[in-house]
């Protein structure tokens, strides 16, 4: 089974083939950092314009690079959502051509499922696991059961970590994305220079909070900041201390509920942009092992958006048989499970 993959939903113009075999025959991915950068983040209007102006040639180059034709595919799955809505329209849109076209199954993907999926792309992981979704939009617990079936936990009551991160390293005058120069920066830094608060330290449940975090940062930056490479290192390392504490004591609380519910579950999978931070994974790591469990994140090239996991995502559902309607609506909104 061979699948062309395509996600445009926020700022990467990407496409993929991937095999049911698990073998990613091209990945291609084309940023939009430089148009997005003078504007210290993603702007709408002109990722949708950009999307547009690549569209065609990604998905050319995938199948190109691929040493596939449209013949050759079984299936065609693209973002349908969560995302930018202009960004969502122009890969939904190609992807319904292109399936009318050759008469292939069209299959919407959901770009946070695309995500929780990845990790059974790399590794041998099986249902059910302890899933930590955390990106520059999205931070939230769930239980992933099968594809299609999640049971969520917790998230954020305001802001994702990742739009902490970024908005956090723009004070400090770096632009974005920001979460890579704080981790960077960590790691000459005095984890102890600086003491931030634990928003929901202790608290039952698996809710996140960042809004304050990131309030107390700014407070720190206009105090103390004077510019110099040592207190930036010393800030940089002592958030990424207190964000790798709250995570901590988050994942304690959610695999006490995972577990309780699925006592054979092994596997905590982190996923989304946010997972390439290493210094956060260790930390997951060490809590993970009270409770003798493995935490397992995608390679770093594949925690990003990438059309990769928008392809298997559709190997996934067209394995369960899945065909998706060519009046399909993009969607901005498309939860993976919905609350309680």
């Amino acid at each position: 089974m061979i699948i062309l993959g395509i996600e445009t939903s926020c700022d990467e113009t990407a496409a993929a083939v991937v095999t049911s075999d698990k073998r990613i025959l091209s990945n291609i991915v084309s940023s939009q950092l430089k148009e997005h950068t003078p504007f210290g983040g993603v702007v709408p209007e002109i990722a949708a314009r950009s999307h547009l102006h690549h569209i065609d040639f990604i998905v050319e180059k995938a199948l190109k690079d691929a040493s596939v034709s449209l013949q050759d595919l079984d299936g065609i799955a693209a973002t349908g959502g969560p995302g930018l809505i202009g960004g969502v329209i122009v890969g939904v849109m190609m992807a319904k051509g292109m399936a009318m076209a050759t008469n292939l199954p069209f299959l919407p993907i959901n770009h946070l499922e695309a995500h929780a999926l990845t990790v059974r792309l790399t590794h041998a992981v099986e249902f059910p696991y302890l899933l930590l979704l955390v990106s520059g939009g999205h931070c939230q617990f769930l239980i992933a059961e099968d594809v299609g079936k999640y049971t969520y936990l917790g998230g954020t009551l305001d802001d994702a970590l990742g739009e902490c991160l970024d908005k956090t390293a723009r004070l400090l005058g770096q632009p974005y994305p920001g979460g890579p120069f704080i981790e960077r920066m960590a790691l000459r830094g005095n984890p102890h220079a600086f003491a931030f608060p634990h928003p929901l330290k202790g608290q039952k449940g698996c809710s996140f909070s960042f809004s304050g975090l990131k309030t107390a940062a700014r407070k720190v930056i206009l105090e103390h900041n004077t510019g110099s490479l040592p207190f930036c290192e010393d800030f940089c390392a002592s958030f990424q201390k207190v964000i790798g504490e709250i995570l901590q004591d988050r994942c304690r609380h959610a695999l006490a509920v995972a577990l309780e519910k699925f006592p054979s579950l092994k596997t905590l999978v982190v996923a989304g942009g946010v997972a390439a931070n290493q210094y956060f994974k260790a930390q997951l790591t060490l809590c993970a092992r009270e409770k003798e469990v493995d935490v397992v994140s995608p390679p770093i090239d594949l925690c990003t958006d990438n059309g990769a996991m928008i392809a298997w995502a559709g190997v996934e559902w067209l394995k369960k048989g899945a065909r998706g309607d060519l009046d399909f609506a993009p969607r901005p909104r498309w939860p993976l499970a919905e609350k309680d």
